[in-house]
């Protein structure tokens, strides 16, 4: 990776937290239990873990992995890209159907995106429906587009089967293309097989689906081999002086 791409992967990092350490200072809470109960340095941390898991895993972890995609050769890449889909009503509405089926648990078997996606893909019909998609990734690498749901490491089953509908929308659109789930870090170990958050698994399989990206997967299939260990060193470099500045306040 060269070194432009280094610089501003290093900016994102230290962005997230200053943007965490501002929010802070701006909104003070009371909590009177917590106070009687906990020390201030507990509280703190606390404040400061909740508020920037959330900005780190949306936007600072959309343009990383932008930036990522781009050091590794890719043509063109976005955030929040939009498409713009045309499918047939029969299409949709078995979109629907799977989805639903999955959620309620009737569908008669595990979730299997090879599986799944080969029978929808036998329904035709008349393009006669438009929608648009929005991808939290899209890159172009050697004429091949590529889309990929990021979504925080425990996603909730809503947010699980919202990509899915999504990923399979875009598959039926552009068959060529290839679509992913994409979980930037396992908190449950190295390995894939080790992902142990239940409350989605109904909608694919964590553990065997192809389009399931956690961890060094999901950086390695947006940028390439080495490309997991370089970002974790990146952090660790910003680390040394955020560190310093979450002390300070």
């Amino acid at each position: 990776m060269n070194n432009q791409y280094k610089d501003l992967i290093r900016a994102e990092f230290k962005i997230c937290v200053e943007n965490t350490i501002e929010r802070l200072k701006k909104n003070p809470t009371h909590r009177p239990f917590h106070e009687a109960l906990l020390s201030p340095e507990v509280l703190l941390w606390s404040r400061f873990e909740r508020s920037f898991s959330t900005s780190f895993g949306q936007r600072a972890i959309e343009r990383i992995s932008k930036y990522v995609a781009m050091a590794y050769g890719a043509e063109a890449a976005e955030t929040q890209r939009e498409t713009q889909c045309s499918l047939s009503h029969y299409q949709l509405t078995a979109i629907e159907e799977h989805v639903s089926s999955l959620r309620q648990n009737t569908l008669g078997r595990a979730p299997n995106w090879v599986q799944d996606l080969n029978g929808l893909l036998e329904i035709i019909g008349e393009s006669d429906s438009n929608m648009r998609v929005i991808s939290d990734l899209w890159f172009k690498k050697n004429d091949i587009e590529i889309f990929i749901s990021i979504k925080t490491v425990k996603p909730n089953i809503d947010q699980t089967a919202e990509a899915k509908r999504d990923l399979l929308k875009l598959k039926l659109f552009k068959p060529n293309a290839m679509v992913y789930f994409g979980l930037y870090y396992n908190p449950y170990g190295e390995t894939k097989e080790t992902y142990n958050w239940t409350p989605p698994m109904g909608i694919f399989n964590f553990k065997k689906d192809n389009v399931v990206l956690i961890g060094r997967e999901y950086w390695e299939t947006v940028g390439g081999d080495g490309a997991y260990e370089i970002i974790l060193e990146l952090a660790k470099e910003v680390g040394k002086e955020t560190r310093g500045m979450i002390r300070d306040i």
